[in-house]
């Protein structure tokens, strides 16, 4: 089965082109190592939250912008191997430090609970979050590819739900406290992509005045208010 590193990060909002510099070159060692894509992108629309948001998630400063990206692999232990790579190989040395805090990025590993549609190159991300209690994973399954079709059919390329299965606690940060994840409850890392951003912003709209809505369940099976989500431009 297919495995997603997901991670957030904040990232100096003047530093945006020395990040992008040194994500070119990281995806490239990443991908030689294993990784079957690399994706980094620049937050363009975060939303604050009332109870978490994306910004609380890496304790973003007022100068700094949200950052999300992922890592595909063919499976845990492919990932596994590359990350083994990463840590030996003296090139990752030869990037130099890395240009954000990475105390306080996030990162995990995600098993797709489902994959539905193609990857967009470059485009425009919808990036979420969200805390799912350990029981309702076939339910959240469910309710998403119910959804599938409405954002397929309104511009979105790709949507992706991965269920937390090697997620770290941070001491500062992380994926857990970023959901104001419960106990008993996991944590989903999951994507929506985009050709553009004209078409996301056209397709939400239309996604939330389909008809089809009315057919989802009546009840999430999550808690919607700790929920995160944001907008984010591929780099």
């Amino acid at each position: 089965m297919s495995y997603i590193q997901g991670f957030v990060t904040a990232v100096p909002t003047a530093g945006r082109a020395a990040f992008e510099e040194h994500a070119r070159k990281a995806a490239a060692l990443m991908r030689e190592f294993g990784a079957s894509r690399v994706v980094d992108a620049w937050g363009v629309d975060v939303p604050d939250g009332k109870v978490n948001d994306f910004k609380g998630a890496v304790a973003a400063k007022a100068d700094e912008t949200v950052c999300f990206g992922w890592m595909e692999f063919p499976d845990a232990a492919a990932a596994k191997a590359c990350f083994d790579k990463m840590m030996s190989d003296p090139r990752m040395r030869e990037l130099g430090d890395m240009p954000f805090d990475g105390k306080r990025m996030i990162f995990g590993g995600f098993e797709p609970l489902m994959d539905e549609g193609a990857a967009v190159e470059g485009g425009f991300v919808d990036g979420f979050v969200i805390p799912v209690p350990a029981g309702k994973r076939e339910a959240f399954r469910d309710m998403a590819l119910t959804a599938w079709p409405m954002f397929r059919d309104h511009g979105a390329r790709r949507d992706v739900e991965a269920w937390g299965v090697d997620v770290p606690r941070g001491q500062v940060t992380d994926f857990f406290r970023a959901a104001h994840a419960e106990d008993g409850e996991n944590v989903i890392f999951a994507f929506l992509e985009w050709p553009d951003k004209e078409t996301r912003d056209a397709g939400m709209k239309a996604v939330m005045e389909d008809e089809r809505m009315a057919t989802m369940p009546p009840e999430m099976p999550f808690d919607g208010k700790r929920m995160i989500f944001a907008g984010f431009e591929v780099i």
